[in-house]
C-alpha cells in the first residue's frame, strides 16, 4: 500500500469504526434496547462526530505513517486524541440544540472506553499484517562536517520509509562531480548542509536539467528569513528548494478543476466573446481568430488560440518579433481587448484539449524559444509543466515583460506551486482583467 492510500484508508477506517464504536457504547448503555429518541441525536451528529475524531486525528499525526510505526507510537497517538474528540463530541452534543442534546450523556463514559480501543485496534493488525510502500528516496548528500555526518546517521536509520543513503561529496565538489554521481547512481534527492557558502552551486544546481530531482538545504539564519522548514531529520530542518515532481493526486485534481473551470468560463463568457468577435469583425474584418504555435509541457508543439488583435500579416515584413509598448501593428480594438485581456478567452479550448491549464507558465512562441533556451540559463525548467491562461509573470507583469523576469516568475510558480498559489493568481487575474492593469 502506497502512502497515499494509507492515508486514505485511515480516513475512511476511523470513520467507520468511530461509528462503530459510538453505537456500541450506546448499545451498551441500553443493553440493545435503544430509545429512538436517542438514537435520533446519533444520526443528527454522525458527520460532526466522524469530523472531530478524523480532525483530532490529524492533529496527533495518526495519518502520518512515519509516526506511527510501533505499538507504542500508535497507542501513544490514539488514545489522548480518542480522549480530545470526545471532550468536542460532548460539546458538539450538548450545544448543538434541542435535536443533539438527547444525546445520552450515560453513553460517553463508554465511548471514551470503546472509541480509542477500536481506532488502535485495526491500527495494531495494520502494523502486524500490513506494509506500506514507500517512494524511495535515493539521496546525495553534499558536505563533510558534523551536520552532514548526523544527516547521513539519520538517514541510515529511516530506511524502512524509502530513505536510502547512496552518496556523500564533499563541499569541494563541482557541478560536474555532482551531475555525474545523480546519473551515475539515480539520485532523486539532495542535500545541501551548508547552502551559505554554497549559493552560486545550489543555484546551478537547480538549474542543470535534472528533471525527478528534489534539492533541500540545511538552512541558516539567512535562509530562515526567507522561507519555511519543509522537513525534519532527526532534529535537523530542511528547506524544499525545488520538487522533483508533482503528486499525482494534487495533478489529477489541477486537471479536474481545469475541465469544471473551463467549462462553466465557456459558458459564462460566451456572451463576451460573442460581442468581441462580433466587434473585431466590424472593425477589422475577417479573420476573427488568430491561430498561432505556442510550445507546451515537454517541448510539445501545439496551436493557441485568440482573438486577432493586430492588422493582418502583421509580421510580413519584420518576422517574429515581440509585442512592444505601443505597438504600431496593434489595432485600436486590439488594444482595448488586450487591456482587458479578452483576447486569451479562446484559450478556454486549448485548456478542454488538455494543451493548457488555467494556470502555468505563459506558453511562448518556437521561433523565439530556440534563442531564449541558448541565451537564458534555466530557460528549459518552464516547459515541466504545462502552460498556462494565467501565472504570476501574466499579473505581475504585461505582454512586453523582459522573457528574463518572466522566466524568474514561471520558476517561482513551478517551484512553490499550491492550491492557496492558484487561488490566489485567479483572483489578481480578475483584477487584472477588470483594471486592464499590466496590458500592452
Amino acid at each position: 500500500m502506497s502512502r497515499l492510500r494509507f492515508r486514505f484508508f485511515s480516513l475512511l477506517a476511523d470513520a467507520l469504526f468511530v461509528n462503530a464504536a459510538v453505537l456500541a457504547a450506546i448499545y451498551l448503555r441500553f443493553l440493545g434496547d435503544i430509545p429512538p429518541h436517542n438514537f435520533d441525536a446519533y444520526v443528527t451528529l454522525i458527520p460532526f462526530l466522524t469530523l472531530a475524531y478524523l480532525a483530532c486525528g490529524w492533529l496527533y499525526d495518526l495519518y502520518e505513517p512515519q509516526q506511527i510505526d510501533s505499538p507504542w507510537a500508535t497507542t501513544a497517538k490514539v488514545i489522548p486524541a480518542a480522549m480530545l474528540a470526545t471532550l468536542v463530541l460532548t460539546g458538539i452534543a450538548f450545544l448543538g440544540g434541542a435535536e443533539t442534546a438527547r444525546f445520552p450523556r450515560t453513553a460517553l463514559p463508554f465511548i471514551l472506553v470503546l472509541s480509542p480501543l477500536f481506532m488502535l485496534s485495526w491500527r495494531l493488525l495494520f502494523l502486524r499484517f500490513g506494509r506500506i510502500r514507500w517512494p524511495e528516496q535515493r539521496t546525495l548528500i553534499i558536505g563533510s562536517g558534523d551536520t552532514a555526518k548526523d544527516l547521513a546517521r539519520a538517514i541510515k536509520e529511516r530506511r524502512k520509509w524509502g530513505w536510502n543513503l547512496v552518496a556523500r561529496l564533499s563541499t569541494e565538489s563541482d557541478l560536474q562531480q555532482v551531475s555525474e554521481t545523480i546519473k551515475e547512481h539515480q539520485i532523486n534527492r539532495v542535500i545541501v548542509a551548508y547552502p551559505a557558502s554554497l549559493r552560486e552551486f545550489v543555484e546551478q544546481l537547480v538549474l542543470a536539467n535534472h528533471p525527478n530531482l528534489t534539492v533541500d538545504v540545511v538552512p541558516e539564519l539567512y535562509e530562515t528569513f526567507m522561507g519555511r522548514t519543509h522537513t525534519i531529520i532527526a532534529d535537523i530542518p530542511l528547506m524544499r528548494i525545488v520538487s522533483g515532481t508533482i503528486p499525482r493526486y494534487q495533478r489529477i485534481v489541477k486537471r479536474v478543476i481545469d475541465i469544471v473551470g473551463a467549462l462553466c468560463l465557456l459558458i459564462l463568457s460566451m456572451p463576451f466573446m460573442a460581442i468581441a468577435a462580433l466587434i473585431v469583425l466590424i472593425s477589422d474584418g475577417r479573420p476573427v481568430f488568430y491561430r498561432q504555435e505556442r510550445m507546451g509541457r515537454g517541448q510539445k508543439i501545439f496551436s493557441i488560440y485568440k482573438f486577432r488583435t493586430m492588422i493582418i500579416n502583421a509580421e510580413q515584413k519584420s518576422g517574429p518579433v515581440l509585442a512592444t509598448k505601443d505597438d504600431p501593428r496593434i489595432t485600436v480594438t486590439g488594444k482595448t481587448l488586450r487591456k482587458f485581456r479578452i483576447d486569451e478567452l479562446p484559450q478556454v479550448f486549448n485548456i478542454l484539449r488538455g494543451e493548457m491549464s488555467f494556470i502555468g507558465p505563459r506558453p511562448e512562441r518556437p521561433e523565439f524559444i530556440a534563442e531564449y533556451l541558448t541565451d537564458i540559463p534555466g530557460y528549459s525548467e518552464r516547459f515541466r509543466i504545462k502552460p498556462g491562461a494565467t501565472g504570476l509573470a501574466q499579473i505581475n507583469g504585461g505582454y512586453a515583460t523582459t522573457p528574463e523576469r518572466k522566466l524568474k516568475y514561471d520558476l517561482m510558480y513551478l517551484y512553490h506551486q499550491s492550491p492557496a498559489l492558484d487561488v490566489q493568481i485567479i483572483v489578481e487575474t480578475i483584477k487584472v482583467m477588470l483594471t486592464g492593469k499590466g496590458a500592452r
